[in-house]
């Protein structure tokens, strides 16, 4: 029954992250699916909906047409839609049914791409992953699209930072489902320029596809949430940009801050925070979450004289977290592994859902997850950079 869940909420799944990273680019996302894809993510994932428009849309697709395999009448819905929005690129996501039953999406998109003459990509999710997979595919995805294919590789040999240039950092990581708390990205933003940083392109909120053009001239990127590994790892192999991970709040901002300018010089690839948990057997503190925000905030308490250890609950984790932290998937692991640790244990970080199973004793400090608890804490979402979040 490990994937049963009682209690807890699950994390949101991968097509809504591929909506997500995609949300402000000007492209055009289509959810191969019945129903319910686009309804679930509009109403619980997705607050931008509110301030700004997306062309986000549902094929619609019915039994017969899943039986029998009609892509003809996908393929024109598609086209007829991007005849009348005219969307930068096209992006496709599966849902379970056409990924049981073998949609040839790679053939579809070629299709598309002749009749429309827009970039068209897709994402190879099939709705039983969770955001951080889907968000981290659709970004590879969308580099791959932006810097390889014929005709749009004219970044392939990036300029690099000359003397007497601020160095300059990508944001990779940067969605609402991480980070709801209005003004995020531009406290961010603001920090990074303080700290003497060019940002020079933030993956992906509050900038364009032509600025995540100019991503590959960066001299380092900076990851922000588990979403932006892929992107960064790709970006490292295509373009030899080195990343650091970690969100620079705290006592870990001026560690942050060092690991960026530190790799600039030697090319190497980490977390900004240790590599070891300090106290993860008997922690008296105990952070669950998304890897690097959790790790993160189990770094700022070290600070302070804390043992910790983080549980960490999304999917590709395993490269973000500190020896001694733990990667549990589903409600009876995290129960499992709190019940372990409670007995010396004080307090427990965490989303506000999260305390309907933790064990009497610690205290708990609440720190909402859009996605994870969706809009119900939307009033205590904080923002990381700006004030103090324990």
């Amino acid at each position: 029954m490990r994937q049963a869940y009682r209690i807890l909420p699950v994390y949101t799944g991968d097509v809504s992250g591929v909506c997500s990273a995609l949300y402000e680019l000007g492209g055009m996302v289509v959810m191969h699916d019945p129903s319910g894809c686009n309804s679930t993510y509009n109403t619980h994932d997705e607050i931008r909906w509110y301030r700004q428009d997306s062309l986000i849309f549902l094929s619609g697709l019915c039994e017969p047409d899943a039986v029998m395999g009609n892509d003809d009448k996908f393929i024109q819905d598609v086209v007829r839609a991007a005849n009348t929005y005219h969307p930068r690129f096209i992006a496709l996501c599966n849902s379970p049914i056409p990924y049981l039953t073998g949609t040839d999406f790679a053939g579809i998109c070629a299709v598309l791409e002749n009749k429309t003459g827009i970039p068209t990509f897709y994402i190879p999710t099939n709705g039983m992953h969770d955001y951080v997979v889907g968000a981290g595919l659709a970004w590879e995805k969308l580099a791959e699209n932006l810097f390889e294919k014929s005709g749009r590789d004219a970044l392939a040999s990036p300029v690099r930072k000359g003397a007497g240039q601020k160095p300059r950092v990508n944001v990779l990581g940067m969605t609402p489902l991480d980070f709801a708390a209005k003004g995020s990205c531009a406290s961010l933003k603001a920090l990074l320029t303080e700290e003497g940083f060019v940002v020079q392109s933030v993956w992906a909120m509050e900038d364009t596809l032509d600025t995540l053009r100019k991503a590959p001239s960066a001299d380092v990127n900076l990851v922000i949430s588990a979403t932006g590994l892929r992107a960064a790892k790709y970006m490292q192999t295509r373009f030899s940009i080195p990343w650091v991970a970690g969100l620079p709040i705290g006592s870990l901002k001026n560690k942050v801050v060092e690991a960026l300018r530190r790799s600039i010089v030697t090319g190497q690839s980490g977390t900004a925070y240790s590599q070891t948990a300090h106290g993860s057997d008997f922690p008296s503190v105990v952070v669950i979450g998304e890897p690097v925000a959790a790790c993160s905030l189990a770094a700022v308490c070290e600070g302070e004289g804390e043992t910790t250890c983080v549980l960490a609950a999304t999917e590709e984790s395993e490269a973000l977290i500190r020896e001694g932290d733990r990667v549990c998937r589903g409600e009876e692991e995290v129960e499992n592994a709190l019940a372990a640790l409670a007995p010396h244990c004080r307090r427990i970080i965490a989303d506000p859902m999260y305390q309907y199973v933790c064990p009497d004793g610690p205290s708990f400090t609440a720190v909402p997850h859009l996605a994870f608890s969706g809009r119900i804490y939307r009033r205590d979402f904080r923002d990381f950079f700006r004030k103090s979040v324990l």
